[in-house]
C-alpha cells in the first residue's frame, strides 16, 4: 500500500467514524421508497410504490410482513430494499402494512390477518394492478399469506415464503419455552401476555436481539476491524435501527403462536383452524436462510410436504440469518435472483391469456 492509498484509507475510516456519532448524521440511507396508500382498514394500510417510469407488463406483487415487526423490512436501506429491487425490473409492487398494535386490539386473533386483512390487500392489489398477484411474505407473513390462500378464493397467481417456519419442533431456540410451558403447564407465560395484553413492542425487539447474542457482545470488534468499510458499517447501522424499532404482538394472536405454534406445534401437519395447505393450488416458492436460527431449514422446508396440492414448490436455501436472507448485502445474488426467477417464470401481463395459467396447471 503506497502513501496515498493509506492516507486515503485513514480519511475513509475517519469520515465513517464521525457518522457514526450522533453528530455524524449516519451512514446508512433509510429514506423509504416513495408510495402512496391506496387503501385502508383495520390493521391494514396498502401502499403502491412509485415506479420510475411507466409499469411494464407485469402481474402485481404483494410485500407481506410479519405482525410485530415494521414493515420496512421490504424496504430497509437504499441498495437492500427488495421493494426497490421489484420497482427496478418494472413491477408493480405493493405492501400492506399493519401499523402498530396497541391495548386495544389485545384480543385480534391469527384469524384477523388470514381472513380479513390479507384477503382484502390481495383483492384491493388485483383490482389496482389489473391482474392475479403474486404475494411475497417473510416469516409469519408467509405463512399467514399461505393460510390466506389456502383459506380463499383469491386472486393470486403465486406464493413465495421466505424464512417462514412451519415445523416448530425444528425450532432449536423453542426448546426453552417448551420446556419451561411443560414445567409450568403454560401458566407462567400465559398470565404475562394476559396481564400485558400481548408481548409488549421492547420484549420483542429484546427477544430478536438475543437470538443474535454472539454478534451482539463482538459488535465493537467488528465495528473496528471494518471501520473502513462505509457499506458494512451502514448495514448494520440499519438492522440495529430496524431491530430497535419492532411492534407489540396483540394479546390472543401471540396466545395462537404461544400455544399452537410452539407448545404442540399445530402448522406441522399443514392444518389451522379448519384450513388445510393441501388446498393451495398456486406455485410456491421456500427460501430458507443457512444461518437462520429463528427460522431453521429444516422448519423452513418442511412446508413442502405440506402443499400436495400446488402445481410446483421450488425449494431454496441462501445466505443469511432471519433478516439477512431476505434483505442481507448478498441476498442481491442469492434470495432475490431465485425470487426472480420464480416471479419472471409466473407472470402474466394483466388481462392477457396468460393470466391465471399457473392457477388452472
Amino acid at each position: 500500500m503506497n502513501l496515498l492509498s493509506a492516507i486515503d484509507s485513514v480519511c475513509d475510516a475517519a469520515a465513517n467514524a464521525w457518522d457514526m456519532t450522533p453528530l455524524g448524521g449516519g451512514l446508512a440511507d433509510k429514506r423509504p421508497t416513495p408510495s402512496a396508500v391506496i387503501d385502508i382498514g383495520p390493521q391494514r394500510s396498502v401502499h403502491r410504490y412509485r415506479l420510475p417510469r411507466a409499469p411494464s407488463a407485469h402481474s402485481p406483487v404483494l410485500l407481506v410482513p410479519p405482525l410485530a415487526a415494521p414493515a420496512s423490512c421490504f424496504d430497509l436501506r437504499r441498495g437492500c430494499s427488495v421493494a426497490e429491487h421489484l420497482i427496478s425490473l418494472g413491477y408493480p409492487t405493493y405492501l400492506v402494512d399493519y401499523g402498530p398494535i396497541g391495548w386495544g386490539d389485545r384480543q385480534l386473533g391469527l384469524e384477523h390477518w388470514v381472513d380479513d386483512v390479507i384477503p382484502e390487500a390481495v383483492r384491493t392489489v388485483s383490482e389496482d394492478g389489473g391482474g392475479e398477484v403474486q404475494v411475497v411474505g417473510w416469516c409469519l407473513g408467509g405463512i399467514m399469506s399461505l393460510l390466506s390462500v389456502a383459506g380463499h378464493d383469491l386472486p393470486v397467481s403465486s406464493v413465495s415464503l421466505i424464512a417462514s417456519p412451519f415445523d416448530f419442533s425444528k425450532v432449536r431456540t423453542a426448546a426453552p419455552i417448551r420446556r419451561l410451558a411443560e414445567l409450568t403447564g403454560g401458566r407462567l407465560v400465559t398470565a404475562l401476555y394476559t396481564a400485558l395484553g400481548g408481548a409488549p413492542a421492547p420484549l420483542v425487539s429484546l427477544g430478536f436481539q438475543l437470538t443474535a447474542l454472539d454478534k451482539q457482545i463482538t459488535k465493537p470488534l467488528t465495528l473496528l476491524r471494518n471501520i473502513g468499510d462505509r457499506d458494512l458499517l451502514a448495514h448494520i447501522e440499519a438492522v440495529d435501527d430496524y431491530m430497535a424499532n419492532m411492534l407489540a404482538y396483540p394479546g390472543r394472536t401471540f396466545a395462537q403462536i404461544y400455544h399452537r405454534f410452539f407448545r404442540i406445534n399445530d402448522l406441522a401437519d399443514g392444518r389451522f383452524g379448519g384450513i388445510d395447505l393441501a388446498d393451495v393450488d398456486v406455485p410456491a416458492l421456500v427460501v430458507a436462510g443457512e444461518a437462520d436460527v429463528l427460522a431453521p431449514e429444516p422448519a423452513v422446508v418442511h412446508v413442502a410436504e405440506l402443499l400436495a396440492g400446488a402445481p410446483e414448490v421450488r425449494v431454496h436455501t441462501a445466505p443469511g440469518g432471519h433478516l439477512g436472507v431476505l434483505t442481507g448485502r448478498s441476498a442481491v445474488n442469492t434470495t432475490w435472483r431465485h425470487l426472480d426467477e420464480f416471479l419472471r417464470d409466473h407472470d402474466a401481463a394483466p388481462g392477457s391469456s396468460a393470466a391465471g395459467s399457473s392457477r388452472a396447471a
